[in-house]
């Protein structure tokens, strides 16, 4: 007879090693083995060292491009499915390709939903991830999802700073919801930018919507890339009088001339977590572990406890 109140193991994809030790130490554990053996064409295999059988594990990897970050987790939860593995949890802290949530424009994939599906018939039993960038990909899956709120570690940070006459900001009308819930907790008003592109990546044109004047500001957001829509915000409302902008964005892509923008731009601070690991230190960036909160959903994922006491949103 199997032993189900065996105690899970922690595993991580090569991308996210840092956060999963963080996420292991915080659970009171260690990390699993596992080798990567690679070929000379660039083709790579995941092994577990160790025996998964009848176990719950969770796979811990944020699958930001490239690709071969999220075909490491493909291989690693179908290694685990063919090991016995008893429950597979993709602990996926940065769901990468979520901004194809949809068709926007004709002939086009929607790659989150794709995702969605190769993660399932890999073998995951359970998702978890944090500020998904659209809800409703939670919909895309036939299996549960924890989707947690990264607000549950920013608005501590937020409290310490003591900041008076606050005012949350969002950056374009799709992430209104968000700025609305941060301001609930904060008792504070709220601003939106209304921006228009002609390209990805690219803002053509910005307004503001609402009163920043002696106001410090914090933009919030669920992801950073090229920099270019937050960093035009924070000029804007320094413009229009603010005392300070900050920034809180959860998952630091930061691609391209990203870190060059943020140096130069009136942002005080740019406050991000660890789902997705810098590529160089910048004394505006402040990063807050997400690895505490993912590593206590865990806790309570094994002991089939509740976890609705995380979502601050």
């Amino acid at each position: 007879m199997e032993n189900y109140n065996l105690e899970p193991k922690i595993f991580a994809c090569e991308q996210s090693l840092d956060l999963a030790e963080k996420i292991a130490e915080n659970y009171g554990t260690k990390l699993g083995n596992v080798t990567i053996s690679h070929f000379s064409d660039g083709e790579f295999q995941p092994a577990f060292v160790e025996s998964v059988r009848g176990r719950r594990i969770f796979i811990v990897g944020s699958t930001f491009p490239n690709s071969d970050n999220l075909m490491e987790m493909l291989l690693m939860l179908d290694a685990a499915k063919r090991a016995s593995a008893r429950h597979i949890t993709a602990v996926m802290p940065y769901f990468g390709w979520a901004r194809q949530d949809r068709k926007d424009k004709p002939r086009v994939a929607i790659g989150a939903k794709l995702v969605a599906n190769l993660l399932q018939t890999a073998g995951a039993t359970r998702i978890m991830t944090m500020d998904l960038h659209a809800d409703q990909i939670q919909g895309f899956f036939e299996k549960p999802v924890d989707h947690l709120f990264a607000s549950t570690i920013f608005l501590p940070y937020i409290h310490k700073l003591n900041l008076d006459n606050i005012t949350i900001a969002s950056p374009d009308m799709g992430g209104s919801k968000r700025a609305y819930a941060y301001s609930k907790f904060l008792e504070s008003e709220v601003v939106i930018c209304y921006k228009q592109r002609l390209k990805a990546n690219e803002v053509s044109s910005m307004e503001l919507i609402g009163d920043v004047k002696n106001k410090n500001v914090i933009i919030v957001d669920d992801m950073i890339d090229t920099g270019g829509t937050l960093t035009k915000a924070a000029d804007l409302m320094m413009e229009k009088g603010a005392i300070s902008v900050r920034a809180i964005c959860t998952h630091p892509i930061l691609s391209g001339n990203a870190y060059d923008k943020i140096e130069k731009s009136a942002l005080k601070e740019l406050i991000v977590s660890d789902t997705i690991p810098l590529k160089r230190a910048s004394s505006k960036i402040k990063v807050v572990s997400c690895a505490p909160l993912f590593a206590d959903v865990m806790h309570k994922v094994q002991n089939n406890t509740s976890i609705s006491g995380q979502f601050l949103m």
